[in-house]
């Protein structure tokens, strides 16, 4: 069994690249051994040599899911002002669900092997993002004293409850963004301290 391709791609990362591609273009029905395994030219046994069996190649899938988040959240631009950044976050969370709900499904509905997949540590790297920029609403007096782990969790909670519900098409009759999501995060922001006419401010510097 070969292990590498021409590129230099392992047969691990291979696999798991395929099992992400094919989620994209047909969704998680076709996540299975024999289909994976064809699409690389290889045996089954690929998949259980490498993983040890669906399961742990599922949450390698999920890991490549928040790799992929934290590249995007990565990418969005720090300014002075730290609630105009947690709106670019939550915006750019968004758009990466947006652009592949399946895998945005499975990555938070799949337990990882051996805790949760919340727990791995490249999701507690893209997690990092959004506590980084509460930290800074922390400190520029934006938000009241508290751990900015505890803000950044209140902010994805909320988010990922948005995005779940418009992923699964419950705002078609609203302008989403402007008269649910943004009202909504002004409000959290609010009730963490700021003042309404500055958070309103902040997010009106967005671009979405």
């Amino acid at each position: 069994m070969s292990t590498t391709d021409k590129s230099g791609a392992s047969m691990r990362d291979r696999l798991v690249e395929t099992a992400v591609r094919l989620l994209v273009e047909e969704g998680p029905a076709v996540l299975q051994a024999r289909r994976l395994a064809r699409e690389v030219d290889a045996s089954t046994m690929a998949v259980y040599h490498h993983f040890g069996g669906m399961p742990q190649l599922l949450a390698a899938v999920v890991d490549e899911g928040f790799r992929r988040l934290d590249g995007r959240l990565a990418a969005v631009p720090i300014t002075d002002d730290p609630i105009t950044d947690l709106g670019g976050l939550a915006l750019a969370y968004r758009a990466a669900a947006r652009d592949n709900p399946h895998l945005y499904d499975l990555m938070f509905g799949l337990p990882a092997s051996g805790g949760s997949a919340g727990e791995s540590e490249v999701a507690e790297r893209a997690y990092g993002h959004l506590v980084a920029a509460a930290d800074r609403a922390v400190g520029a007096g934006r938000i009241r004293e508290q751990e900015p782990a505890r803000a950044a969790a209140q902010l994805w909670s909320m988010l990922h409850g948005y995005v779940t519900l418009e992923l699964s098409g419950h705002f078609d009759r609203f302008d989403d963004l402007e008269q649910v999501f943004i009202p909504m995060a002004v409000n959290l922001i609010v009730g963490l301290g700021d003042a309404s006419d500055r958070a309103a401010r902040s997010w009106s510097r967005i671009q979405h």
